[in-house]
């Protein structure tokens, strides 16, 4: 018989014989594992870790609680009821804590602000019950800047723009058709979320014009534009990295009694400040930082423009009001209604404005200040509750851009109620209170008289009749002496609920005057109107904004108006200012 090897083809592989386990017995286990322990252990093999002892149980630990039926959900009830007794006493904590601070006045304008909500451009032309007023003062803005933006020099590398309370972001849209579309437009606000809607702004106005914007009658390269959230009165703004590249002087203002000029190279062409200087008359110190910042961005040169509140206006309505009242009348329900004499002019039969026709480049001397003849005050006839006078409309900072909505007025609390007055003696001390000796005296009004008001159907002014800041009464004779402090409160219908400071107009000139600051310009709203709506460039701006009809003998007072005369009233309580630095 042939072998097996022999008869397997040579491409057919041989089956493997199959080996029999052998039966483990306990000495070959033995043997085994003595092989493991004394023989060379192999990388490879396969061993099983050795279980780890189980954790000796201390003393201290608890036993293991069985479960019992409905534990688990009410252990749940128990951890939620603890964590929301610990935030209650969290929140309670942060409101004794917010309680015993004192907020301040800047905070509180960035609280308000940051409340305005955004409504867009169709509400604010169609449905906003101010719709006239605030065309009429995006006009003003507009006028500004066209007329002042424009550097007598082109800088090399385009015109540059600081907007001081640039808001929700409003005034954009001005700036890129002005007469030279800015480079760089850097825009500050105390209000973080101002801030945040003006970039929005920016963005979708860059994106539906594609970068480009008409500046005059060419189409221009996209104006480059940065936001800051910034208090600029109680901050320097030499902070801010764009400010200090474009050029800032820290030395600019008083110092040594001489004044430290400006910088020769570098700095703003422009600083725009829209309703929001009256703000920082707060105090002394909040006034000289507001004008430090102003000085310092500004190159020499440079314009600074804005509109506020018109203390000439203010001081008439507070005068009138006060002197009316018998001793035994009613505080603030004196002259209900006002006379042709009081709502067109003085008690010498001038009219208001009159003086309004100074020359912006005469100095203002102290003796040639009557206060007893305002030299810009229009007053308008009030809602019943007192005399007339004009309605101090929209000063809010820089926030209330006509363009921009605003919140709903709630009721106005009684605030301090400052007594108007445009030119205090601006030697006087702004920090002793012996300097409101030299004013006449007045009766000292008791905590439960109710505030000096006036106003119409939108608007509304209310003085408190004793200071908090100032610790004086209201004056008779409408001069503010220490210049800093006398607080009123303001509220427009959608746009502003917010307390305000009186700035007494000669004493902030000579106060301006200090930091290098010269008057160019000065109008109040409506002369503004009255004066530039002629003009054709700026005539067919004004239809063009809904100001005034094309045709104009219609409108609502068949002038070609289109501005109620409740909005024109709000109106007249604000004017228009340019300087220049020296």
């Amino acid at each position: 018989m042939a072998d097996d090897d022999a008869s397997t083809p040579s491409n057919v592989t041989a089956p493997r014989k199959i080996q029999k386990r052998k039966r483990e017995t306990p000495a070959s286990r033995l043997a085994a594992n003595k092989s493991a322990r004394t023989s060379t252990p192999n990388a490879y093999a396969r061993r099983t870790p050795p279980r780890e002892a189980p954790p000796a149980r201390d003393d201290d630990d608890e036993p293991k609680q069985l479960k019992r039926p409905g534990a688990g959900a009410r252990i749940a009830r128990e951890q939620k009821e603890a964590a929301d007794t610990a935030r209650r006493q969290r929140e309670d904590e942060a409101r004794k804590n917010a309680a015993n601070r004192q907020t301040t006045a800047a905070e509180l304008v960035a609280e308000h602000y940051n409340a305005v909500p955004e409504r867009g451009r169709e509400w604010r032309k169609t449905d906003s019950q101010i719709k006239g007023l605030r065309s009429l003062n995006n006009w003003i803005k507009s006028t500004l800047i066209q007329k002042f933006s424009r550097p007598d020099v082109i800088p090399e590398h385009g015109l540059t723009v600081l907007d001081m309370a640039c808001g929700k972001g409003g005034d954009l849209g001005k700036w890129e058709k002005a007469p030279m579309v800015p480079a760089l437009y850097v825009g500050c606000d105390i209000a973080e979320v101002s801030v945040d809607q003006a970039k929005q702004r920016h963005a979708e106005s860059m994106r539906k014009s594609g970068g480009r914007h008409r500046g005059g009658r060419q189409m221009t390269a996209p104006m480059q534009a940065e936001f800051y959230v910034q208090d600029t009165f109680g901050r320097s703004l030499a902070e801010i990295p764009i400010i200090r590249q474009v050029g800032f002087n820290p030395n600019a203002g008083p110092g040594g009694g001489i004044i430290q000029g400006g910088m020769m190279t570098g700095g703003f062409d422009v600083v725009s400040m829209m309703f929001a200087l009256h703000y920082s008359f707060e105090s002394e110190a909040l006034a000289r930082g507001m004008l430090k910042n102003v000085a310092g961005a500004l190159k020499k040169g440079g314009r600074f423009l804005g509109v506020m509140p018109n203390s000439d206006v203010i001081t008439a309505t507070v005068k009138r009001l006060l002197q009316a009242e018998a001793p035994g009348q009613t505080p603030g329900a004196a002259g209900k209604s006002a006379t042709p004499e009081e709502k067109t002019g003085d008690a010498d039969g001038k009219e208001d404005g009159e003086e309004e026709d100074w020359d912006p480049e005469r100095p203002a001397a102290e003796d040639d200040w009557d206060p007893e003849a305002p030299s810009e005050p229009q007053p308008a006839s009030t809602n019943g509750n007192a005399p007339a006078n004009t309605a101090d409309e929209e000063e809010e900072e820089d926030d209330w851009d006509p363009e921009k909505p605003s919140a709903p007025a709630a009721p106005p609390p009684q605030t301090t109620n400052p007594s108007a007055t445009p030119a205090a003696d601006p030697t006087a001390s702004s920090s002793t209170p012996s300097a409101a000796a030299a004013a006449p005296s007045t009766s000292t009004p008791t905590s439960d008289q109710p505030p000096l008001e006036w106003g119409n159907g939108i608007y509304t002014v209310r003085f408190p009749r004793h200071q908090p800041l100032t610790r004086l009464p209201l004056p008779r004779d409408g001069i503010f002496r220490p210049p800093y402090g006398w607080k009123y409160h303001y509220a427009l219908e959608e746009a502003v609920n917010a307390a305000e400071y009186v700035v007494p107009w000669e004493g902030f000139r000579a106060l301006a005057e200090d930091y290098g600051l010269e008057l160019l310009y000065r109008k109040g709203f409506k002369e503004v109107l009255e004066d530039e709506s002629g003009d054709r460039e700026l005539g067919m701006l004004a239809e063009r904004m809904g100001v005034m009809s094309r045709d104009r003998s219609q409108g609502v007072g068949g002038d070609g108006l289109l501005v109620t005369g409740e909005e024109m009233e709000a109106a007249g309580f604000y004017h228009a200012f340019c300087f220049y630095k020296t």
